[in-house]
């Protein structure tokens, strides 16, 4: 095995030779020229599809929300997460502001360029050095899931942040600096690459090289922001959502969901006008909602306790870093009150790495991955209008793809526990 200080991806040169493919042995998917074919067909495509709400102006999605901020931050000196408070971190004011700074009806035009931009790095990412089949298996596997969330990944602050996990978590190792600011700018985004970040402080080998350069650009941002005024505010994020009901789409939805379904007069789903969200009501919601913020916080000590664990017995800090960071991304979505498609978004990094890695050992939540994607995009936007009217076949995708979730974060904790038994990496 290659030593600390190579990237994750350098891991793979010392698998079995069966990984290998000579340039004359290739088949047509482990071709470079293959892939970019693939990541341009298919960013066309995505592209073709969003252009007319292009051309007329009105971006689709959550764009024009992010759209709207940005015209209060450069027109009415309304600036989110410094003048006000805001639902996101205030670093996703960056590219609300660079996507809106060619005019307003460029404003999706560009988004979707930095989308692609990012996407196509972390292809590259996975893709570069000696070549391997797992290196093309897990780009176009990080290809494949792109294009099934396509509905989420061009339009929301999400499909940014999961390219740069990628690029981070491939860098870590040979440039933990570097990867450290990485994941701290995307936190300062979009709050879930903080669980990544958990998951190298923990098991990573120069995790406080990692941490210090995260704590140096989290320092600038919290001295920029209160030069500006904004100190009152940069927290705001933490507390925006706390008193929020549970959204339709969450794992723990499922009850009320369900009662909708059976016409149980005591449950209804509902549009929270004021946050443009399906909500669901019924006998004992306010309480589910109010318990969910503290077992998500014990699923993540847990599953923390049991990272730490693991990357003291086992020799392998990669696999134990990766899982980890598998385990506590999908704890974010099971123990969430809330529940958007976006978030499947958050579970394709370390899997995509993983897959690098050891293919073999990352087929099993490779293979859920897609599953769930699919039934993501099969919910949102397919059958999400009839599921907000209790439609049972629309329930039952939901249901399913929940349940998939679960399935995904107990294959992570599992393997978390065997890597905690194992003296040696396990096979």
């Amino acid at each position: 095995m290659s030593n600390g200080t190579d990237t994750l991806l350098d891991t793979v040169a010392s698998e079995r030779a069966d990984t290998a493919a000579p340039a004359t042995t290739r088949v047509w998917w482990e071709r470079p020229r293959m892939l970019l074919l693939g990541f341009v067909v298919a960013h066309l495509a995505l592209f073709a599809a969003l252009l007319p709400s292009m051309l007329n102006g009105h971006p689709l999605g959550d764009l024009s929300l992010y759209r709207r901020w940005a015209e209060g931050a450069l027109g009415a000196g309304h600036w989110p997460g410094v003048s006000e408070s805001w639902v996101y971190p205030v670093g996703a004011v960056v590219p609300v502001i660079v996507a809106e700074l060619a005019g307003p009806l460029l404003f999706e035009l560009i988004w979707v360029l930095l989308t692609t931009a990012l996407n196509g790095l972390a292809t590259w990412m996975l893709a570069r050095g000696p070549h391997t089949r797992a290196r093309y298996l897990a780009a176009w596997w990080w290809l494949l899931l792109v294009v099934v969330l396509s509905p989420v990944d061009p339009l929301r602050l999400d499909g940014l942040t999961a390219p740069m996990v990628v690029i981070a978590l491939v860098m870590l190792a040979r440039c933990p600096a570097v990867a450290g600011v990485i994941l701290a700018a995307a936190t300062w985004i979009k709050v879930w690459p903080a669980a990544v970040l958990l998951a190298v402080f923990v098991t990573a080998r120069r995790r406080w090289v990692v941490a210090a350069a995260a704590a140096a650009l989290t320092a600038v941002v919290v001295a920029v922001v209160i030069a500006f005024g904004g100190g009152a505010h940069i927290a705001s994020f933490a507390t925006e959502q706390s008193d929020r009901a549970i959204q339709l789409e969450a794992p723990v939805a499922t009850p009320w969901v369900w009662m909708t379904v059976f016409g149980i007069p005591a449950a209804s789903i509902w549009l929270n006008r004021s946050i443009a969200t399906q909500e669901v009501y019924g006998p004992g919601d306010s309480v589910v909602a109010a318990c969910m913020t503290p077992a998500m916080l014990v699923a993540v000590l847990g599953i923390l306790i049991l990272a730490v664990m693991a990357h003291r017995r086992s020799k392998d800090s990669r696999r134990v870093l990766l899982v980890a960071a598998l385990a506590l991304t999908a704890a974010l979505i099971v123990f969430n009150k809330v529940g958007s498609p976006q978030y499947m978004l958050w579970l394709v990094p370390p899997i995509a790495v993983g897959l690098v890695w050891h293919v073999r050992q990352w087929r099993v939540p490779a293979i859920l991955m897609i599953a769930i994607a699919a039934l993501t995009t099969l919910v949102f936007p397919i059958l999400y209008v009839p599921l907000t009217n209790g439609d049972a076949l629309a329930a039952s995708v939901l249901l399913a793809r929940n349940l998939l979730l679960i399935m995904l974060l107990g294959w992570a904790i599992w393997r978390l526990v065997r890597l905690t038994r194992a003296s040696t990496p396990l096979r």
